[in-house]
């Protein structure tokens, strides 16, 4: 496993499985965990060191709400750490503030609301540093995108 997905509730299963199919484009091992930071502190401890220990190597962690979930994450791991703000209150604002306002010495990468795709190519991103097969792979993916966007906008839109 080389990335490990971890949210607070089971509703947030949907919002999430955008880094699930970001991460299998590219053929990137991730195993997924619905653990709260609040409601079982201890066995999302636990299950941290389990996937550091089973060599996991990026973690995307997706809350709403508070969303405390990814910060208590960056406190507990030097891996690098990918948030989700989800939906939630206040459109997902509160969310958003409560995972990029991270305190100094524990970052927390983070990108926009309900935008876990996003956070699956960041890992990506992050890997493709250690991996040069996944460099490949994204560099192809991104010519691909490019081709794609010219060969459907290209000559205009008729609006």
């Amino acid at each position: 496993m080389k990335v490990a997905i971890f949210f607070g509730s089971k509703s947030d299963t949907e919002i999430m499985r955008g880094a699930a199919n970001a991460l299998k484009e590219f053929g990137v091992e991730f195993k997924a965990y619905v653990l709260s930071a609040h409601r079982v502190p201890e066995k999302l401890v636990e299950t941290l060191n389990d996937v550091e220990n089973n060599g996991c190597e990026v973690i995307i962690a997706g809350a709403g709400l508070a969303a405390h979930l990814p910060g208590v994450i960056a406190s507990h791991t030097t891996l690098p750490i990918i948030g989700v703000p989800v939906n939630g209150a206040i459109n997902g604002l509160d969310a958003l503030y409560s995972i990029v306002q991270m305190p100094k010495s524990i970052p927390v990468a983070t990108v926009g609301i309900n935008n876990s795709y996003n956070a699956g190519m960041l890992a990506v991103q992050i890997l493709s540093i250690k991996y040069p097969e996944l460099k490949e792979k994204l560099k192809s993916f991104r010519i691909e995108m490019k081709e794609k966007f010219i060969k459907e906008n290209g000559e205009g839109v008729e609006l």
